[in-house]
């Protein structure tokens, strides 16, 4: 699994913050997800319910919505903002080359999915979880505080006990919303999944949902969940439902060419100018260039890979070193900067390293030694090569357990000779 920050901008111009989610298999499409009223991008039926998605396939953008988060501007623009909020996030998305055809919502953020699809002629299929029927309902959680609240005014206001301040044009925005008219024409798939037992917005909202929309409409029964998800158990039924019936809705990718053959495969995704997937034997992930530079900002850049080589062979030589030694070593810390190369300098790694345990002054120097002779850093400053060929040529090279043989020999063949051995 891997998570990296997606920022983008609103209509009003302020910075609203998400997260994607990918899993460590192919992203076959991307979703949107639109958390509850209040709520954030961390809540926990956001969070898990978009990892298990992406787990599934579904890469998905979880954000906060205006003035909730880590999301710049003011909370309390009703329905309207939120609707604009995840139309922003779409569109964003779409441009970094991961457009979106599934919108999920949970409670509030069903409402403003069901609203946002119009909008989307990309997305495909809409799920809401434990949505309100109307935006109005919200109100219900507010209190009388708004009860004649005068035009132009904010008076605060407790919800889930938590502090905001809202205003007239909060109620006003809700009650110019006609959601049964939106619904019935979506125009999209449509899955509603609910409790039976929900006590925050009751079943009977997802009956009016159910019966406004026009097929292709499924519901599904969230049996025993309480309304914001809080066991695992419901949010992973919820994301698998969810997956599964998405399925027969949405563009699903061709899944990627198989694990590579020798050790690192690299491909692009498709997202951003730089974005690319790195997979071992062992794991994938991401790796990118900053936002200055027109990347994503979603993994580390090639230079950072590097110095993260050389930093973990550093860690491991030492250990083993320490090890074969029996010194009571009991971590290594090690940090890896890099400066470029100018006309006049080269590349510069400055690697920092912190060895604790109660070691003493001969071990410790003794141990810095080592570090410079890690199988990395020899072939970081003596020499070697590389050769390019068609990847549908010969795939004979030494693959992952090879290479990893190959490593750990190189290492043992330090320690063995570091002391004349």
């Amino acid at each position: 699994m891997t998570h990296s920050t997606f920022d983008f901008g609103n209509t009003a111009g302020r910075q609203l913050s998400g997260v994607l989610e990918r899993g460590d298999g192919p992203v076959r499409a991307w979703a949107v997800f639109a958390h509850c009223f209040t709520c954030d991008k961390t809540s926990l039926a956001a969070t898990r319910v978009s990892r298990a998605l992406a787990d599934r396939g579904i890469g998905v953008l979880r954000f906060d919505f205006t003035g909730l988060g880590e999301s710049e501007g003011d909370f309390g623009r009703g329905l309207s903002g939120d609707v604009q909020d995840v139309v922003c996030a779409a569109r964003a998305m779409a441009a970094a080359g991961m457009t979106p055809q599934l919108l999920v919502g949970h409670s509030f953020g069903g409402a403003a999915v069901l609203a946002a699809a119009g909008s989307l002629e990309t997305v495909k299929a809409v799920a809401v979880i434990g949505a309100p029927f109307d935006a109005e309902h919200v109100l219900t959680h507010v209190g009388p505080a708004l009860d004649d609240v005068a035009h132009g005014r904010r008076v605060p206001v407790e919800i889930g006990g938590r502090a905001f301040e809202l205003g007239a044009d909060f109620v006003e925005d809700l009650r110019s919303h006609n959601q049964a008219e939106r619904i019935a024409g979506l125009g999209r798939a449509l899955l509603v999944l609910h409790s039976p037992v929900d006590e925050i917005v009751s079943i009977d909202n997802a009956s009016g949902i159910f019966r406004a929309a026009r097929h292709p409409k499924s519901f599904v029964s969230l049996d025993q969940a309480n309304h914001l998800l809080t066991r695992q158990v419901d949010s992973d039924y919820a994301a698998a439902m969810i997956a599964t019936w998405a399925g027969r809705y949405i563009d699903l990718a061709a899944e990627a060419v198989g694990p590579p053959v020798q050790g690192v495969r690299v491909e692009e995704t498709g997202g951003g100018k730089f974005q690319v997937r790195v997979m071992t034997p062992a794991t994938t992930f991401l790796a990118d260039e900053p936002v200055a530079v027109g990347g994503l900002n979603s993994g580390p850049t090639p230079y950072e890979l590097l110095s993260a080589g050389l930093g973990a062979c550093t860690t491991m030589t030492c250990r083993l070193y320490a090890d074969r030694k029996a010194w009571p070593l009991e971590r290594v810390v090690v940090e890896v900067g890099h400066t470029a190369k100018t006309l006049s300098e080269p590349d510069v790694f400055v690697r920092r390293i912190a060895f604790q345990g109660a070691l003493d002054a001969a071990q410790h120097t003794r141990l810095l030694e080592i570090a410079d002779r890690c199988p990395v850093h020899r072939t970081l400053t003596e020499s070697a090569t590389v050769v390019t060929e068609p990847l549908d040529g010969d795939r004979s090279g030494a693959g992952g357990d090879d290479h990893a043989q190959d490593h750990l020999r190189r290492m043992e063949a330090v320690c063995a000779t570091a002391d004349g051995g």
